[in-house]
């Protein structure tokens, strides 16, 4: 039972690292998996098999090797220069990418409910800071309760599509993009997303000591990370095109569904991103102290101070030049996953 609830714990925290912020608004669905029409059933299918086998392969090597951060891990991948500079960059964009995060959290409390943008800021920033003491326990017990919220909200927004005119236009929605494009998506999007997530996954494998509680908990975290994906997609298809106009594409498809469901959506929005930013926070707390050696508590105040200001001033325009170098990274850093072989013991 004991390992179960650890398979349990592991899988969730796996979807919620993935599924951040940008997946739940819908954008991401929609620009990697919708925009393609028909395929996307079969490109969410090669996404969440390149999940099952990346996932549960980069928690497994970071477990071999005894990760303390994932530095040791792309130092064990690309060698020791080449990996610092690639932890680096990776360390320059997480930090990019959780001041948005933080942004939009600030954000959902303006536009959804009517409060203050620094109320929301200051809550997700005390909130980070307090469960980051915690460790990882506090980080797997957090996601046990978000992810299931977040399953339950993709069962409602299915349940409300199914009946609808267009429910079965996912089978046959025409896309004008070319079958490279098409394909290559799935690749870009698995490759992101793990190599982001190599900051919470690492120190996951590097702690559990079963290997299968780790290969059973990507599992299932894979496979629920493609069901999220094709829920979404379900529904953003039946909306098709007129679902493109919207900034929040699943948002809209919430506020039909009635004031509970929209309710919920907006909380879960905001918990999604408070989770995630925790996850992330912590894996580069790691990095930074294992780097510096600086104590984990001042590591962590630095790293939300940072986050806090970059709020203030906006990061979106820098990120928009880091992301396509950062894609192209994850490509090669899959690459070199997917090649890498465990040496075999000296008879």
């Amino acid at each position: 039972m004991r390992n179960a609830a650890k398979v349990m714990q592991i899988a969730f925290t796996y979807i919620g690292t993935i599924v951040g912020a940008g997946f739940a608004t819908g954008r991401e669905i929609l620009q990697f998996f919708t925009q393609y029409g028909k395929w996307g059933v079969l490109t969410i299918a090669l996404s969440t098999v390149l999940f099952v086998w990346l996932g549960t392969k980069m928690m497994l090597l970071a477990h071999d090797i005894g990760a303390a951060s994932y530095e040791a891990l792309n130092r064990k991948l690309f060698g020791r220069r080449i990996g610092w500079w690639i932890s680096l960059f990776t360390l320059i964009v997480l930090i990019g990418v959780n001041s948005v995060m933080l942004a939009g959290a600030g954000s959902v409390f303006v536009e959804h409910l009517g409060l203050s943008y620094q109320l929301g800021l200051w809550i997700m920033l005390i909130g980070t800071f307090l469960l980051l003491h915690k460790g990882m326990d506090a980080i797997l017990q957090l996601n046990s309760v978000v992810v299931p919220l977040m399953m339950i909200l993709s069962l409602i927004i299915i349940s409300g599509t199914v009946g609808t005119p267009g429910a079965d236009r996912f089978l046959s929605l025409e896309t004008d993009n070319s079958m490279v494009q098409t394909w290559a998506s799935p690749f870009i999007y698995s490759a992101f997303n793990l190599s982001m997530a190599q900051a919470v996954l690492v120190p996951i494998g590097s702690r559990t000591k079963n290997r299968r509680v780790l290969i059973w908990g990507g599992i299932l975290g894979a496979i629920g990370i493609g069901f999220m994906l094709m829920a979404g997609h379900f529904a953003l298809s039946a909306n098709m095109p007129g679902i493109n106009q919207y900034e929040i594409p699943m948002g809209s498809i919430a506020f039909q569904l009635g004031n509970a469901v929209q309710l919920m959506y907006v909380l879960l929005i905001f918990m999604e991103i408070f989770s995630t930013f925790v996850a992330d926070i912590y894996g580069v707390t790691l990095q930074i102290n294992h780097m510096s050696k600086i104590p984990e508590r001042w590591v962590s105040l630095i790293i939300l101070s940072i986050c806090y200001l970059t709020s203030q001033i906006g990061f979106s325009s820098l990120l928009s030049v880091l992301y396509p170098i950062f894609g192209f990274l994850s490509l090669a850093w899959a690459a070199m996953l997917v090649l890498y072989r465990k040496p075999r013991a000296a008879k």
